[in-house]
This record gives structure tokens, sequence and C-alpha cells, in this order.
């Protein structure tokens, strides 16, 4: 699979400017972001972190950060961010020990190389194929090169790279279709679709017979048990709380409009016509996951809903009850991420008396102390064979952890990410 990968110069965009059009190219169908800043000042680069950070809590995609590195630490606070891959140029100070550190630290997939290939530079050590094995050898992920003039020299190079090769490219001289055709090139990261649809560009570049990441349906509309007038309904959940946002409908033109723009796109039976939610309140709804039922009569659709999905302002059009019994309504998928945020609404609006406000009124210094209680009483209580107390303490650590978590500006999609990511190790 080729992939396309958006690239933003984080140095000469405003952060809000950056979190934008991440946001936005992930919409759009980018595969990946590669996003850096080079700066050297030390204040510069914790800005730039705090600014991917937050890209990372709103984005699902692979991140690749590129920035300043002298040392192991760079590497470290660059990788804290939640980002798949460090982007560390090679240059005559390319800190190769420190690299080496982090590589021994994080794993051999976190760590790329860039270099500029650009044919006025003084010199092209990419050319010396030892260095690209002893790159290789050391636990480099792969390769990025920029400022690439299609010579037989550079294809060769490409072709016979150990690592997998990415090319930097603004695609002003050079074509992507000609670049993602390279042997040994699995993706180009430009900044040239910045507000056009990357799915249209990926369905032109299969029909020339790259395969890129793209929507596809598995099964024609055809097959599906539609009604009489040619409709099924779509039943639409929120891709990450599972919460049934709407129901709608979608005729063939309608389902194949939404497989190859990744907007979820309707057929209207009150107007007779096809309509893109969001198109006029900006309200869109981007397809992450489409699947049919076992009679082929209903759809189901997972996406990232932007603002609400009901027409009345409400984030989702079932908000009115009719009736109900009185039952135990706590999830333990989500009772985590609710308490978490009760606290961190705490934080920002202050109640009286809260136990929660004091913890933080203390400082860090007291929550710390009181995470360090709290594990104590675990220890004691997992000695004893009851297991109640034991729960009430897990509970009471748990509390105190989500305090500290919001005290450091650390949430729970920060840690699950960090889970997910050991497993692969």
């Amino acid at each position: 699979m080729k992939k396309i990968i958006a690239y933003i110069n984080a140095e000469t965009e405003y952060a809000s400017n950056v979190l934008e059009l991440a946001q936005q190219y992930e919409y759009d169908g980018a595969d990946g972001l590669y996003i850096y800043n080079f700066d050297e000042n030390e204040t510069a680069q914790t800005e730039f972190l705090q600014t991917v950070k937050l890209i990372l809590k709103r984005v699902d995609i692979p991140l690749y950060l590129g920035c300043f590195v002298r040392r192991f630490e760079d590497v470290k606070k660059a990788l804290y961010t939640g980002a798949s891959h460090v982007v560390v140029p090679y240059n005559a100070r390319y800190p190769e020990k420190e690299v080496q550190l982090a590589i021994d630290r994080f794993g051999k997939n976190k760590i790329m190389v860039e270099f500029n290939a650009d044919t006025y530079a003084p010199s092209h050590p990419y050319r010396d194929a030892a260095l690209l094995e002893r790159l290789k050898d050391s636990g480099i992920a792969g390769f990025f090169f920029k400022h690439v003039t299609l010579t037989e020299q550079n294809r060769r190079i490409f072709a016979d790279s150990p690592l997998p090769v990415v090319i930097r490219d603004s695609l002003v001289r050079n074509d992507i279709e000609a670049l993602l055709s390279l042997e040994g090139v699995e993706g180009v990261a430009t900044n040239y679709y910045k507000g056009k649809n990357l799915l249209s560009v990926k369905k032109s570049l299969a029909m020339s017979g790259l395969e890129t990441k793209c929507l596809k349906s598995s099964m024609p509309f055809s097959e599906f048990k539609t009604g009489s007038d040619g409709l099924i309904p779509v039943v639409v959940q929120d891709y990450r709380t599972l919460a049934v946002l709407m129901v709608a409908y979608m005729n063939e033109e309608a389902y194949n409009q939404t497989i190859e723009t990744g907007k979820m796109t309707y057929y209207s039976r009150s107007r007779q016509e096809l309509w893109i939610k969001g198109e006029t309140s900006g309200h869109y709804q981007y397809l992450k996951e489409i699947s049919v039922d076992c009679d082929r009569d209903t759809l189901l659709a997972k996406v990232r809903q932007l603002g609400a999905a009901c027409h009345t302002g409400n984030t989702s059009c079932f908000y009115t009850t009719l009736a109900a019994k009185e039952y135990d309504t706590t999830n333990p998928l989500s009772v985590l991420t609710e308490d978490y945020n009760i606290i961190m609404d705490r934080k920002v609006h202050a109640k009286p008396g809260s136990y929660t406000n004091y913890l933080f009124d203390k400082g860090i210094d007291k929550i710390l102390k009181k995470c360090g209680e709290e594990a104590t009483e675990i220890v004691i209580a997992a000695k004893n064979p009851d297991a109640e107390e034991l729960k009430y303490e897990i509970a009471d650590y748990l509390y105190h952890l989500m305090v500290l978590m919001v005290e450091c500006d650390v949430d729970w999609n920060d840690i699950v990410k960090e889970l997910a990511n050991r497993r692969q190790k």
C-alpha cells in the first residue's frame, strides 16, 4: 500500500493553524502527518511539542515528528507526545550516540532519518550504501528524502534501500504518480493537497495501478435488500463512544458517494435528493467503518462526528426518553473517562468544599503524596484475603491518579495509546 502523508512546516505557521490543518488533512484522507519544526531554540521546541500533544488528542492517523535533536532527552520528549516516529535530519551534527540511546530505550520502530537530496547540497552521504546499512543495523525505522531529483542514481538508491523510503516533496517539479511508482518508495509526504480531498487522488492513483489506502466496499449496493423506494436505513454511531447518533437513508448513489469521499452522504425522502451531512451546518460526519447486518437490509456506520449530529443542537437525535426502568447505568468501559471529565471540570470550575479542589489548591506535592499513600494501602489490602477492602483501595488510588493526570495534562487517551504502542514490543 502506497501512502500519501501530509506535511506541515510548523516553523512558519501559528500553532492554531497547525492544529486546524492537521485535523483537516485527516478528514480529507491523509494516511499520516509529517509535522516538523527544526528550530534549535528550546522554548520554541517546548511550545511546538505542546502543539503536537494537542494534535494527537484530536487525530488518529500516524504522526511523524521532525524536531531538532541534540541529546537523548530531546527524542524522549518528542516520543512522549504520542508521535509514532521521530524524524532526525542527517547532517554533520547528527547525534548518533544519543539516537542510539533512544533506540535502545524505545525500540527499533520509532526513529527515522531524513536526508537532503538537493543537487546543490555540498555532499550526499546517503549515496554511501554502507551508511544506509549501518543506520538500518542500528535500529533506524526508515528514511525520508527531501529535495529529490529523479536521477538514475537516486532511483537506484531508493530501489536498493534496506529500509522503506518516504519522499518529502511539494510536487512543484515532480509528479506524485512518478514518485510513488519508484521501487523502494512507500510514500510521499507533501503539502500540495492542502484543502483537497485525498480520497479522490487515491482513486486516480488506483486507476493507474498504484494501490493506496482507500475506502472500498466489499459488497456492491445491489446485494443489499432495499425497500420498494430503493433505500436502505443507516444507523450512525460515534466511532469511539459507540453512542447512536442518528438514523438516515441511502440510495445507491449516496452509498457510493460516501465510500468515494469519506463523508456521510444520505438520501432525503422529503426533499427527494442527496444530502451531505454537515454541508450547511459544518457538522460533517467522516466515515470510519460501515457494515451491513445479517439480513443485508440495514447499514451500521461508525463515524467521527463534528459538532452535533441532531439539527436541534443535541449530540444525538435520541435525546427524548419515552419510558425507562431503574437500572445500573455504570459502564466499565466509560466510567474512567466520565470520572476524569468530572475531575477536569472541578479544576476549570472550582466547587466550594470540594475535596478535588482542595487537592488542586495544595498542588502537585500534595497530590503525589496522596498517590503514594494510596499505593501503599493497595499493597496492604492485597495481603488481606478479603477482596472487598482491595477494591476500595484500588478505587481510591485511581481517583487520586486521575487528579494527578489532570494536574499534569495527561488523559486516558494518552495512556491507552501508550499501552497500544507497547503491544508491538
